[in-house]
């Protein structure tokens, strides 16, 4: 192989180019991957669109942490993974044609899947989420942004007999929510007017499970509003643009908890990427359809761009790596 490899680089706020940097060897306890793809994570629009505390260039490849792709080299001391096999992994550097990466932050993806994007980490992130909100049959609850978090979500709570009221800005995202198994879908338009349609289908009593699943401080808000007395709210949405408020009053009245279902342990993140495998093997969602556009590797601005915009029909971005 060649000892050189391009690698998308942010050089500055909302600018990138591909350079050729040195590619990666694989140290003890490592793997290298050769890149498939990568999602592109709304977490990391700070680092695109530009903060303070940020430097320019980043590093190759950064911030992609959503790869898949096929072990090309195994360093002294791995065991379960050899040359060829395919994996979706945990890595800070996958918008690359190579990754270095630690070999237990990497899971074997079955032959069943093969041909598919399949970026682990975002996968794995809703499968924890909806493991911490505790859902159970009977139960009524509010996904309030039904984009590819919350379309899993509402796939997963429907096929545990939960009633779900996907709330969502955009016609597309309820389409699928329907089709994912929700009962009832509601526009994400007016505050009062969705606590109203809202109660009109869960009762006054409100909803036992709220998951809010954008990241903004209104849908935040409207958490508190829809949940039921003794309730949980789950903080599924990313919040990195400023501090929040929230009406401390009502939540404390109503008794809720409030679950902020953000993981940070690598080993939680592995259980959660291995569920989200199976649970597409079973047929509860499928990746394929969830992963709606595709860029090349220079076409980072052009995937960053459509993540801030959401066109019709976006849901989940990717890098497709060019070898």
């Amino acid at each position: 192989m060649s000892d050189v490899m391009q690698a998308a680089v942010i050089t500055a706020p909302g600018a990138a180019r591909v350079m050729q940097v040195p590619r990666p060897e694989a140290g003890p306890g490592e793997v290298v991957v050769r890149l498939e793809g990568c999602g592109v994570c709304a977490s990391n629009l700070p680092l695109w669109q530009g903060r303070p505390w940020f430097s320019y260039p980043a590093l190759p490849g950064a911030p992609g942490h959503e790869g898949w792709g096929r072990v090309q080299q195994v360093g002294p001391g791995v065991s379960g993974l050899r040359e060829g096999d395919r994996v979706t992994f945990l890595s800070y550097n996958a918008y690359a044609q190579y990754d270095r990466v630690k070999a237990d932050a990497a899971v074997k993806l079955p032959a069943t899947l093969d041909g598919l994007p399949f970026p682990g980490e975002p996968v794995g992130c809703a499968m924890n989420v909806f493991r911490r909100s505790d859902i159970g049959p009977g139960q009524t609850v509010a996904v309030i942004g039904a984009g590819f978090l919350g379309a899993i979500v509402t796939a997963l709570a429907s096929a545990r007999g939960a009633r779900v009221i996907a709330i969502s800005r955009r016609g597309f995202a309820l389409d699928l929510a329907r089709q994912y198994g929700a009962f009832e879908t509601v526009v994400l338009d007016d505050h009062q007017r969705v606590m109203d349609r809202v109660r009109e289908l869960a009762g006054d009593k409100g909803c036992d499970r709220v998951i809010e699943a954008t990241g903004y401080q209104w849908p935040l808000d409207l958490a508190g509003e829809l949940v039921r007395e003794r309730g949980k709210i789950i903080i599924a949405g990313f919040h990195q643009d400023g501090a929040r408020q929230v009406n401390i009053q009502l939540w404390n009245w109503k008794g809720i908890d409030v679950i902020n279902a953000h993981e940070r342990e690598a080993k939680v993140y592995m259980e959660g990427i291995r569920a989200g495998i199976a649970a597409v093997e079973s047929g509860l969602f499928a990746i394929g359809e969830l992963v709606t556009h595709a860029f090349g590797l220079e076409e980072l601005a052009l995937a960053y761009q459509a993540l801030e915009q959401r066109p019709d029909g976006f849901l989940k971005g990717v890098v497709r790596i060019e070898q």
